[in-house]
């Protein structure tokens, strides 16, 4: 590998890193009126359904490869540790699947930044990278805030 492929695979991993750190952080102080269900971030034209997460995605096959960095910075939260079934459990998880979506949404984007040293083609590689790393962790937020719905909709 040449110095200058070197320096710039450097660059992308440093950039990667300090991009989701500056976000992670960030968004651990979001307030959680922010993260609440009637915020027009959450709201989408189209409907989700477990099933159609379960059917077209096989989410259930593959969601417990992912690791969870909820709790990598201070103030963070393992989505792990919230398993208690009460309602205020179940509703703090659903805050928390929100953030973390909110994070990989945010996350996504740093690929255009690469075009500053990038060629087109490496360009291209932290697109595919931005999308193999982000997208899966949406679906999983998305597909267990659902998931969440329908148990506190059965919760007292």
């Amino acid at each position: 590998m040449s110095a200058r492929a070197s320096q710039a695979l450097l660059q992308c991993a440093l950039g990667w890193l300090s991009w989701s750190l500056l976000v992670g952080a960030l968004a651990n102080r979001i307030p959680t009126s922010w993260l609440a269900a009637g915020h027009w971030i959450w709201r989408r034209p189209w409907r989700e359904s477990r099933q159609g997460f379960e059917r077209r995605l096989a989410i259930r096959r593959w969601k417990g490869w992912l690791p969870d960095a909820g709790n990598a910075l201070p103030k963070g939260v393992a989505k792990a540790a919230l398993v208690g079934r009460d309602r205020a459990d179940l509703e703090r998880l659903m805050l928390e699947t929100r953030r973390a979506e909110l994070v990989h949404l945010l996350l996504w984007p740093f690929w255009i930044v690469t075009s500053g040293w990038l060629a087109p083609a490496g360009v291209l590689l932290n697109l595919l990278f931005a999308c193999g790393f982000n997208l899966p962790c949406i679906w999983i937020q998305r597909y267990n805030r659902l998931r969440l719905i329908r148990l506190l909709e059965r919760s007292p």
